[in-house]
């Protein structure tokens, strides 16, 4: 059996930036907070608590001195509240995550009412549509477009979680198109998100059986797991190296692999190492 993996597959830039981050935090301050998980991966956000990273659901949770801002951002007046309690902050925000965030409030100060293209529970969309608010504008998130509301009129802005499809921000783009808007859109598609839906595609359209690694909280590998089963029926999303079921790949001559972006080399790996020995 042949396994195939994805050219752009694992760990993004901003997930390995933030795992670095919080190591040398660990390192440095031994007991630290994260404020929400570090990345969407149970696994390594259970090795990192191991390392004396606790993770806290609200600031009133901290109860160390350094706490870090996870890779998905936070909204502004939590930093302004990290601030105001005196803790040693790291910011770990995905850079692209940030450029988003600027991209919304300026929208919101061009006077925009501002489409947040995105999962309505998100703390990523959750931060961008705050960064809308802090500049006194209107922000509605929308994740297809039968959520876009009536009565909009100019001017519009967009903008969309970084790890979003091209092909929903498109539909929604056009559905506004189709009201005779003419929207301002800023898109905030991290390229690496682009590069690994792109190569997961190529792959799964080539091979008998595909693997998706990542955690299920996580917004990038959920996308890849849909768009590889349209177009390969055996897809199989495993967070661990456990949930992989030899018996799946019967008859497989041809198993291609991707991870999302917040799965690190080794659970990748791991995965390869065990399909080449069936």
């Amino acid at each position: 059996m042949m396994v195939i993996r994805a050219a752009h597959a694992g760990a993004c830039y901003g997930v390995k930036r933030a795992l670095s981050m919080a190591l040398a935090a660990t390192e440095d301050a031994g007991a630290v907070t994260t404020l929400g998980p570090l990345i969407h991966n149970p696994l390594v956000v259970a090795d990192l608590e191991r390392r004396g990273a606790r993770v806290a659901d609200s600031i009133e949770e901290v109860s160390t001195h350094t706490v870090i801002i996870r890779s998905h951002g936070v909204i502004p007046s939590a930093r302004a509240a990290l601030d105001e309690r005196g803790l040693a902050v790291v910011d770990a925000t995905c850079p692209h995550v940030a450029r988003a965030q600027r991209a919304a409030a300026e929208l919101a100060r061009a006077g925009c009412r501002v489409l947040v293209v995105g999962e309505k529970d998100h703390p990523e969309v959750a931060g961008l549509a705050a960064c809308v608010r802090e500049e006194g504008g209107k922000v509605d998130v929308v994740s297809d477009p039968g959520d876009v509301p009536f009565g909009l009129y100019d001017p519009i802005g967009v903008v969309v979680q970084t790890t979003q499809r091209r092909e929903n921000l498109d539909r929604i783009v056009e559905a506004l198109h189709d009201r005779g808007l003419q929207p301002q859109v800023k898109n905030t598609i991290c390229s690496a998100t682009a590069q690994r839906q792109r190569t997961a595609a190529e792959v799964a359209e080539q091979v008998d059986a595909m693997v998706v690694i990542g955690g299920r909280n996580s917004s990038n590998t959920t996308r890849l797991a849909e768009i590889c089963t349209a177009r390969c029926s055996r897809t199989f999303h495993v967070e661990t190296l456990d949930e992989l079921d030899p018996t799946a790949f019967f008859a497989c001559d041809r198993v291609g692999v991707t991870a999302g972006a917040s799965t690190p080399e080794d659970q990748i790996a791991a995965v390869v190492a065990r399909l080449e020995e069936l």
